[in-house]
């Protein structure tokens, strides 16, 4: 399987020309259903172009082909379409260390909220992974981008009125069977830290 821009797949194609058997292609707009598809007949290579391999949505593909135990066997490579670089991608993958605030330290306790827990992130309901009264991680169905301010509103007026937020870093997901999806460190400058404490000790796992 090939997985490029589609101006990149005819170069690509030619370059694999010589495999023998089945080959599948797919453009970098179609990453759900090459994922489908990966998932279904899970080919013997799945092969993505060199710069498609480095954005969020190919990281996250290549992420998601490693984690999948029922994708062992399928080798995932790398190519370029314009050279001869090719590599292939180890199978570990490594685990996330823990997000920090912009200090590099935790500057308040953060607690893990409990299942379905959610807040209203930039006019999107996100759900709230943990929280502290500087900061929280979400995970939206909608973009979201470093140093990007957002509005905050805790449920039921529990955090008291929408505040404003800076990402502080997000990364880009695709969840098994899921919809993608995007994490994200937030830090809140100019929160009631009273109410939004609060909150946090009433929903915390």
């Amino acid at each position: 399987m090939l997985i490029a821009a589609s101006d990149l797949l005819p170069a690509l194609r030619e370059r694999v020309g010589a495999i023998n058997g089945e080959v599948l292609t797919f453009t970098d707009a179609e990453a759900l259903p090459a994922l489908e598809t990966i998932t279904k007949r899970r080919p013997a290579v799945v092969t993505f172009e060199r710069m498609f391999a480095v954005t969020p949505r190919g990281v996250a593909m290549i992420n998601r082909i490693k984690s999948d135990p029922a994708l062992r066997d399928s080798e995932i490579r790398v190519l370029a379409h314009d050279s001869d670089y090719q590599r292939i991608v180890p199978r570990e993958v490594k685990a996330k260390a823990p997000a920090l605030d912009q200090r590099g330290t935790r500057r308040a306790p953060r607690f893990k909220m409990a299942p379905n827990v959610t807040a209203q992130v930039a006019g999107k309901t996100a759900t709230l992974v943990d929280l502290s009264i500087v900061g929280a991680q979400i995970v939206s169905p909608a973009a979201l981008k470093p140093n990007q301010e957002v509005a905050v509103a805790l449920p039921g007026g529990a955090g008291g009125a929408p505040f404003t937020a800076s990402v502080v870093w997000t990364s880009f997901e695709i969840p098994p069977g899921g919809a993608p999806r995007y994490r994200a460190g937030l830090d809140f400058p100019d929160a009631d830290a009273e109410l939004v404490g609060s909150f946090c000790e009433r929903n915390k796992a």
